[in-house]
């Protein structure tokens, strides 16, 4: 019995089209991969900041005004519900920069015992922050626009992943304090 010649070029252009799909939704999963992997090492370094924050405020180091504010600020960016977290981070990036503001302040730190190894921790974790959720922010913008596509609605490749959020905040780090990292 023979088979049409339409029929196998119609059978051939249906396996294209399930392979393309097929690979369209293996990259939107590993998207979603990547994203949940750059969202736990943004959490880890925001962590770090935090903790590395409070270690300095409760050192002793610190004039207590300025231990005060660190502390409160850190404690509550270690605290936050998830829907406040963005809100927490940003108060303790202008809390770290109302602090360190001047050079002077980092240098009469530095001097302190043990001071010169906390504000290299300090820079350290602060600098990482924006390095990672730029990453973070990075894999959401390539999953949104590849979920955007019109075949990637229509044929619900993105199956019931949650649409993914970047995570905005306010990340710049003290200018005294990253000065101090590039030394």
């Amino acid at each position: 019995m023979d088979f049409p010649l339409s029929l196998v070029w119609i059978a051939v252009a249906l396996f294209l089209i399930g392979v393309y799909l097929s690979w369209t939704a293996g990259r939107l999963d590993r998207l979603h991969t990547r994203i949940d992997a750059s969202r736990a090492a943004l959490d880890a370094q925001l962590l770090r900041r935090a903790s590395v924050t409070q270690e300095l405020a409760v050192s002793g180091l610190l004039d207590p005004a300025a231990a005060m504010v660190l502390h409160q600020a850190a404690h509550a960016a270690r605290q936050a519900e998830e829907d406040q977290r963005e809100v927490a981070e940003s108060e303790l990036s202008q809390a770290l920069r109302a602090v360190f503001e001047e050079p002077e302040q980092i240098e009469a730190l530095r001097r302190a015992p043990g001071g010169d190894e906390s504000v290299g921790e300090l820079a350290e974790a602060a600098r990482r922050v924006p390095m990672a959720r730029r990453f973070h922010n990075d894999a959401v913008r390539a999953a949104r626009a590849l979920r955007r596509h019109r075949k990637v609605r229509l044929f619900r490749l993105a199956g019931h992943a949650p649409f993914p959020l970047a995570f905005e905040m306010d990340d710049e780090p003290p200018t005294a304090l990253t000065e101090r990292v590039a030394r």
